[in-house]
């Protein structure tokens, strides 16, 4: 008898892609369950969340698509886009990522999968390719101190305008920004300066300090080099003038044209900050690029965000590091200098590798053509009797055309160029590493000129004034000059990699971070050139497919979360907090509320919800958490009382920081509304939340997401990311908006918080991707096996390890905390010996003492299958076994195989004098012989790095090449 033959309606689907999403199958799930103690799915949801919470319907969401099915309609939504000639400028420019470059480490998951460097020892090539970053930036802008990279050069500058207040003179002077800045940068700096009370005044100081405002204090000055407008001038004497004056002074610093002019640090510059976008980043309709900020010396350790310096290992070896200022909001809180929790690591990886590829002489012959098409380009609208407005050019020519300049971008436009509209007499265009003889014909014809670039290029004059010409020698490191050949740097990046430990290689499971698959799918239409290519600032017709996109992930954000109205624009966890907080600040000053500035924060919380909302110009009260890892809900309530009449708001995780599904939240949620105040729902958890709860309707006014968690888009090494701010109807008004493309945000807003009018666009495809993939049933179904995963795991280590905090039915969220405390009392063994302990087993460790000291916190995440979930916990039993010689004095406290580790390849030659096996050391029970992931350092000494702080490439001889 013939079988029956399957539908071909069943046979088209194809394996649906949740199952590629989600690790566990369904037999592996009914084991799983079986473990915890509940039949289904459902039925361990229906138990550890709270019914108060619960959805009531299913999420409104289209039906899962095929991967194929998601690609043609990337592909449709791409080709809706218009990609012309970027002569726009204005700090966005075409540029030509190197294809080894592109494949290796843009499309690698070797990088882009990778955690922040928090685990040093499993990070040396990620750290070393930051600080080959660090050295271009020092060593372009003349400062001696580099960060490993900031967000965009918008909020750049605005981390230089505080720096400036903190180790400023002039404490509360104002700070002064130069009229031809990039418009977007003014923009942002005002909106940062606001809430915290900084003035912030824009002038013309190409002629110096204007004397009305010379006669003020100064705390700060920000300059252009060059300006927005193209212009370069000698900002010497102005620099000496603010200093004069004691103001600390910032240029803002396009780094392609620095391998041409003077350095801000030889003109005197204290701090340069800017994009390296144009070092082979896609411009992404805005993102993600990796922002920069050089120092010098004496502000080394004022820094915001992360540095990358040298330290050494336990066996004296050189190894690379977070230095001692990057984790400082978990630290100092409502007192730290900065919210930057992040970075921009894989694009700061593209631009340092770049410059590797290019070397100096290289991006000098790049900087060289874009200047001389600037200089045939001028000289030919001259020769048709154009006005020029500036007399000295990198990349930008802007022309004086009156009452035409409209006429001249739309005849430009029609030719396949997009040019700069600055007013209505005034055209810019840009030159850049992409531009070609057809565009500099296209520009003449749209002025109605004509030109032959063969002739003017033997006669066009030379836009860059001889007194600026750089004369010092930069990139000399050989490190910019042995990969010249694509062989040399392709295993280059090869050996990078394979220093480090990212999610291709296996679990990451760490708390509060969410690493899950980031599927190639998702990832794959990020290098379009219809998505990549696009200038942030282009016409909002040539981007009817990205607009698109947008404005459907926002509504399908909305929708995932219960609110009304989503912005994308904040490019980091960290800018969708303050945009939150600057939202409910604009909400009660619209209601003539200005004494609410008290936002109440549990002592539990990120670190950045406190940093945020003192940026947000609130004042931080502390709430306790009670023993159970719950808000005190009586010390809230004490606190709400005592400061009912200036409560703004309180901002809570949830599920809490301490993975529990708190089952009053709603009540504390209503208790805050009664008072006045407005919820702040930390979206940092949301991973336990999807398809069961939705934040908007359990009491939330307010919330950020993190795509880079819960929506896929990978870490990166610590960066790109994405932080949405979602927001009920009432603080709409209030979301960030962008001068420079009205549909970014409400025409009440309260600015912009990125650069670009979208943030990190170009990344955004990804999150798009992976709602359309699941489907509303799909992303429930991976929230409900992370949830199951998390309490998989809990179960079988309970035995080994006490978990600290359980909900309802002694469950847990998404994540769990295991206490090992009381092993390190008994023991002496340390956190920080489990963490290292567990790299010789070859797996990267959970996240470490946060939010409780002396704690892991474990996130397995629903994409790990159970055979990964079970090496993980076998490990972790086996060390426990480990932890019990230790205690037994079967091996001394000081020479054991967890205070040792991890260990190297090199602690295996030589004389063995400790008290365990080699074997033991390196292969411990589970561990493969062939898979072995073998750590390129031992153990780093964190105290000795902090004394001694290198932020600049260390000699060749400092590592091995």
């Amino acid at each position: 008898m013939t079988a029956p033959r399957t539908p071909l309606s069943q046979l088209e689907q194809g394996i649906p892609f949740e199952q590629r999403h989600i690790g566990p199958d369904e037999g592996s799930r009914a084991k799983m369950l079986a473990q915890v103690g509940y039949g289904s799915l459902d039925e361990l949801t229906a138990a550890a969340v709270p019914d108060v919470i619960k959805n009531a319907d299913a999420l409104d969401l289209p039906g899962a698509r095929t991967e194929a099915e998601v690609l043609a309609e990337l592909r449709e939504l791409a080709d809706r886009n218009q990609v012309l000639a970027p002569m726009i400028g204005l700090g966005y420019h075409g540029t030509f990522t190197p294809p080894v470059i592109l494949r290796n480490v843009m499309e690698n998951p070797a990088w882009y999968t990778a955690y922040t460097p928090y685990q040093p020892e499993i990070s040396q090539g990620r750290l070393e390719a930051l600080l080959n970053f660090q050295t271009m930036v020092a060593d372009l802008t003349g400062l001696p101190t580099s960060g490993a990279s900031l967000l965009d050069e918008g909020t750049a500058a605005a981390e230089a305008m505080a720096l400036s207040r903190r180790v400023g003179k002039k404490k509360n002077g104002l700070f002064l920004v130069d009229a031809d800045a990039l418009p977007q940068t003014v923009a942002v700096i005002e909106t940062r300066a606001e809430p915290t009370g900084v003035e912030v005044v824009v002038a013309d100081l190409s002629q110096g300090i204007p004397a009305e405002i010379a006669g003020r204090e100064i705390n700060g000055v920000l300059i252009q080099y060059p300006g927005a407008s193209g212009a370069v001038r000698d900002i010497k004497l102005l620099i000496d003038q603010a200093h004069e004056l004691g103001a600390v002074v910032t240029v803002a610093a396009d780094l392609l044209a620095l391998t041409l002019l003077t350095s801000p640090g030889e003109l005197g510059a204290d701090i340069a900050v800017g994009t390296t976008q144009r070092f082979g980043v896609p411009m992404g309709f805005g993102g993600p690029h990796a922002g920069y900020m050089a120092v010098r010396e004496q502000f080394a350790r004022n820094l915001p965000g992360r540095l990358v310096g040298v330290s050494q290992d336990a066996d004296g070896n050189k190894a690379y590091r977070l230095a001692l200022q990057t984790r400082e909001q978990h630290i100092r809180r409502e007192k730290a200098t900065s919210n930057i929790c992040t970075a921009q690591v894989l694009l700061a990886v593209m631009a340092g590798m770049y410059a590797v590829y290019h070397g100096p002489d290289g991006l000098k012959g790049i900087a060289e053509r874009t200047h001389r098409y600037a200089d045939i380009l001028a000289a030919g609208l001259r020769a048709g009797g154009v006005e020029i407005v500036n007399d000295a050019w990198f990349d930008t020519v802007t022309a004086r055309v009156e009452g035409r300049a409209a006429q001249v971008v739309e005849a430009a436009r029609d030719r396949g160029v997009n040019l700069r509209l600055v007013d209505a007499d005034h055209v810019s265009a840009a030159c850049d590493e992409t531009t070609g003889r057809a565009q500099l014909e296209a520009v003449w014809a749209a002025f109605g000129v004509e030109g032959d670039v063969e002739a003017l290029d033997g006669t066009a004059a030379d836009g860059l004034p001889g007194g600026l010409l750089r004369t010092d020698v930069y990139l000399t490191h050989p490190v910019f000059h042995q990969h010249r050949s694509e062989t040399a740097m392709l295993r280059y990046l090869r050996r990078l990699s394979d220093r480090d430990y990212a999610l291709d290689r296996g679990m990451i499971p760490l708390g509060s971070c969410t690493m899950k698959l980031n599927a190639t799918t998702e990832m794959e239409p990020v290098t379009w050139p219809e998505f990549g290519a696009l200038h942030p600032f282009a016409p909002a017709e040539q981007a009817e497919g990205y607009l698109s996109l947008i404005r459907e992930l926002e509504e399908r954000l909305a929708e995932v979360t219960g609110y009304d109205k989503v912005s994308l624009q904040p490019n980091a966890g960290s800018q969708g907090e303050l945009a939150g907080l600057l939202a409910v600040r604009g909400y009660h000053r619209a209601n003539g509320d200005l004494d609410r500035t008290v936002c109440l924060i549990p002592s539990s919380a990120h670190g950045t919800n406190a940093a945020s909302a003192v940026m947000a110009g609130m004042k931080v009260v502390v709430v306790k958490t009670a023993d159970d890892g719950e808000i005190d809900v009586d010390d809230l309530r004490a606190k709400i009382e005592k400061h009912r009449d200036e409560l703004s708001v309180l901002m809570i995780t949830y599920p809490s920081t301490h993975g529990v599904f708190e089952e009053h939240v709603a009540d504390i949620c209503a208790q805050v509304h009664e008072a006045g105040g407005q919820v702040y729902v930390d979206g940092a958890n949301l991973n336990a939340l999807v398809g069961l709860a939705k934040p908007g309707h359990f009491g939330g006014d307010v919330s950020h997401l993190n795509l880079h968690k819960t929506f896929c888009i990978p870490h990166g090494g610590g960066g790109p990311g994405v932080g949405p701010v979602a927001v009920r109807s009432h603080l709409a008004p209030y979301l960030p908006n962008h001068p420079l493309q009205p549909a970014a945000g409400p025409e009440t807003g309260v600015g912009p918080v990125s650069a670009a009018p979208f943030g990190s666009a170009g990344i955004l495809p990804i999150s798009w991707a992976y709602v359309r993939l699941m489907g509303g049933e799909g992303l429930k179904r991976a929230t409900q096996v992370a949830v199951l995963a998390a309490n998989y795991v809990a179960k079988r280590l309970e035995p080994h390890y006490p978990v600290l905090y359980t909900g309802p039915g002694g469950l847990v969220a998404h994540e769990c905390i295991i206490d090992l405390r009381p092993l390190t009392k008994a023991t002496g063994v340390t956190v920080d010996d489990v963490a290292k302990r567990l790299i010789d087993y070859g797996f990267h460790a959970p996240t470490m003492s946060f939010p409780v000291a002396g704690t892991l916190m474990i996130e397995p995440t629903e994409s790990e299958d159970l055979a990964e979930l079970d090496r993980f916990v076998e490990a972790m039993i086996a060390i426990r076994a480990e932890i019990e010689k230790v205690g037994s004095g079967e091996w001394p406290a000081e020479d054991n195989p967890l205070r040792n580790a991890p260990h190297t390849a090199g602690t295996l030659a030589g004389e063995w004098t400790h008290a365990y096996e080699r074997e033991t050391a390196v292969f411990p029970g589970g561990v493969s012989m062939p898979d072995k992931y073998w750590p390129p350092v031992r153990r780093i000494d964190q105290a000795f790095g902090d004394r001694n702080l290198v932020c600049s490439c260390p000699p060749l001889d400092a590592y091995d090449n």
